[in-house]
């Protein structure tokens, strides 16, 4: 098969995909979203998504995992590409895997009947990527994210989730509190104060709403008066509070452990 071969840094494909890669507003602008290696390009084609474009290292083309994962993309998408050009412009440092762009979906329905994680202003992408990751391992579907979060299609963000955005319903929203007031659940933020209640005393086998915020200042005042309770983990020694996302994964599979065991009771 006779593929697109691009092999010049001047080529214009190649800087438009630079600027996909490096630049967030860019890439807003056009709703792609960057995948990169074979294990997330194979989880969004396994997802129902359409592969706009997908450019594969030359030197790599004849590879088995290679040929296998091309079979599954539509020929006329397929770029081979010198391998110099894409270490060059990879997000990632000396990458040599393939890179697909697909549609960045910011548009789902989201329920509001249904288990819920929400984020205010988390900022660093490996945070909301692997809250992303664990919502979906926990059983959550659902993510609603302020819209002064880090952007969650980034590339950062993207590879953090290992293939979460693809099974998720993902929005952001201009104001995360007013969407909160019309949830139908409990909706639950991690903070530490006097109202706090102790996270494995809460009956989480109903749909619930979590709530977690920016790593340095947590959640904002107003946003705080909205939810329905106030949670706090408990923790021994003198260690006071849990990374966001580390914050997140014992909450959730707190939730998760419950409903497990519950299944089993009801068997």
């Amino acid at each position: 098969m006779n593929y697109k071969f691009i092999e010049s840094a001047h080529n214009q494909e190649i800087k438009h995909l630079a600027k996909l890669i490096s630049q967030n507003r860019y890439r807003q602008k056009h709703l792609v979203a960057i995948l990169e290696g074979i294990h997330l390009i194979e989880t969004f084609i396994e997802a129902g998504y359409n592969i706009q474009n997908m450019y594969v290292p030359h030197n790599r083309n004849s590879e088995p995992h290679i040929q296998t994962l091309m079979t599954k993309v539509a020929n006329d998408k397929i770029i081979l590409i010198a391998d110099h050009l894409l270490a060059k412009i990879s997000d990632l440092t000396e990458s040599h895997e393939p890179i697909a762009l697909v549609d960045a979906i910011n548009h789902h329905t989201i329920s509001q009947n249904q288990d819920v994680v929400l984020l205010e202003r988390v900022q660093d992408p490996g945070n909301v990527g692997t809250i992303l990751r664990t919502a979906l391992a926990s059983g959550i579907g659902q993510i609603v994210l302020s819209k002064d979060c880090c952007d969650v299609w980034s590339p950062k963000v993207v590879r953090a989730a290992m293939g979460a955005h693809a099974y998720l319903n993902i929005l952001t929203v201009t104001s995360l509190t007013e969407w909160i007031t019309k949830y139908s659940y409990n909706i639950y933020a991690t903070v530490l104060n006097s109202k706090s209640c102790n996270l494995y005393d809460l009956d989480l086998k109903q749909p619930n709403g979590w709530l977690f915020g920016n790593e340095g200042s947590g959640l904002s005042a107003e946003i705080l008066q909205a939810v329905t309770r106030h949670v706090k983990i408990p923790m021994a020694g003198a260690t006071e509070s849990l990374n966001v996302a580390m914050a997140a994964t014992v909450c959730l599979f707190e939730q998760f452990r419950q409903r497990n065991a519950a299944d089993k009771m009801a068997d």
